[in-house]
């Protein structure tokens, strides 16, 4: 739920305002009803917005409060009396449009001290590069020679190293590190991340192991969200890519190396090793493994928990440990099931 403590929207809008952005049809309701916030069916109240998606939550819409809410055409005779419906094929891609509508300014990080310009408490060298108009809270660190655009926002304690550029309209959150790093414009940045570290690499010698040094850099290309906690290596000789519009959860560790294409999904506790490379709109399941040097084609997607260990053809869909194509994983899992039944019954 929006709770009005923390989340403000901008203004109310109308019901007709609000079909407009969903691209639905108003099947009842006031066209100049007030629409003020958006909530769960559950939460919702008079002045709120929800959806029906799913008969999993028949009965919550049944008795929903709500002012208003996005339904399928096969679903209105399930309303309650009175509530205004706005009828559309994606009622949940309708809710969304309509909520960034009125959080907009929910959809990146802000400023937690609320500052304008540089903090008294922040520290930034003579020698940095802020265009108009950024923020940096207190206790952040820009470091000597950095550079960062105009409307970024540099959470409290958050550390730019020397030489780093960051774009324009980006948002990087409390405590993130950001290292010989080039960051493009309206990236979100979460808080604990940290980007541009040494990555990982050593040769064994006579007395242990030896360090090999990481001369490459971090490229983020535009657009790009990075969840807390996310470490992602520099290179070792080239540098380690992440392509525009690609989202990543928190707590994936992306290694030294890596080539990340455009508009990838990786969820949670993902683990990329070194020098792989993954093409454009790729999909990797929580908790799933690369290992290094695998190339991964563009489309692919990768199941949670996998464990990937060769090169995956584009548009394959890869299952188990290791990873091999879905089908084949399931047949697998079944005969397994079988045999383990017919050992219980003792056939």
């Amino acid at each position: 739920m929006a709770d009005p403590f923390f989340f403000h929207a901008a203004k109310p809008m109308t019901l007709a305002e609000a079909a407009a952005l969903a691209g639905a049809e108003i099947a009842a309701g006031d066209p100049a009803q007030a629409i003020e916030g958006v909530k769960p069916l559950d939460l919702a109240g008079p002045r709120d917005l929800s959806f029906f998606d799913s008969t999993r939550y028949a009965a919550a819409f049944r008795a929903t409060a709500a002012g208003a809410c996005l339904v399928r055409p096969e679903n209105t005779g399930d309303a309650p009396k009175g509530m205004a419906l706005l009828i559309t094929k994606e009622p949940y891609r309708g809710y969304v449009t309509i909520a960034r509508a009125l959080y907009e300014a929910e959809l990146k990080p802000r400023s937690p001290f609320g500052a304008r310009g540089v903090d008294a408490g922040a520290s930034v060298h003579p020698d940095a590069r802020l265009e108009d108009g950024v923020v940096v809270d207190p206790g952040a660190v820009v470091g000597q020679g950095a550079e960062i655009g105009s409307g970024t926002v540099i959470g409290a304690n958050a550390v730019i190293g020397a030489g780093t550029r960051i774009g324009r309209d980006c948002a990087i959150g409390p405590g993130a590190s950001i290292l010989h790093a080039l960051i493009g414009d309206r990236v979100v940045i979460h808080p604990g991340v940290r980007i541009g570290q040494d990555g990982f690499g050593y040769i064994p010698g006579p007395r242990g192991m030896i360090k090999v040094p990481q001369l490459g850099r971090v490229i983020v290309q535009d657009d790009v969200e990075i969840g807390a906690g996310t470490a992602i290596d520099r290179g070792a000789g080239r540098d380690t890519m992440i392509g525009e519009g690609t989202k990543i959860d928190n707590l994936v560790q992306i290694g030294h190396n890596v080539s990340i294409g455009r508009h990838c999904i990786i969820v949670s506790h993902v683990g990329i090793s070194g020098s792989v490379k993954i093409g454009d709109y790729v999909m990797m399941g929580g908790q799933s493994g690369v290992s290094e040097h695998v190339t991964i084609g563009d489309r692919a997607k990768i199941a949670a928990g996998a464990g990937v260990i060769k090169d995956v053809p584009a548009g394959a869909a890869m299952l188990g440990q290791p990873a091999r194509p879905m089908r084949e994983a399931l047949r697998a899992m079944a005969v397994l099931n079988r045999l383990a039944e017919k050992e219980t019954k003792g056939e």
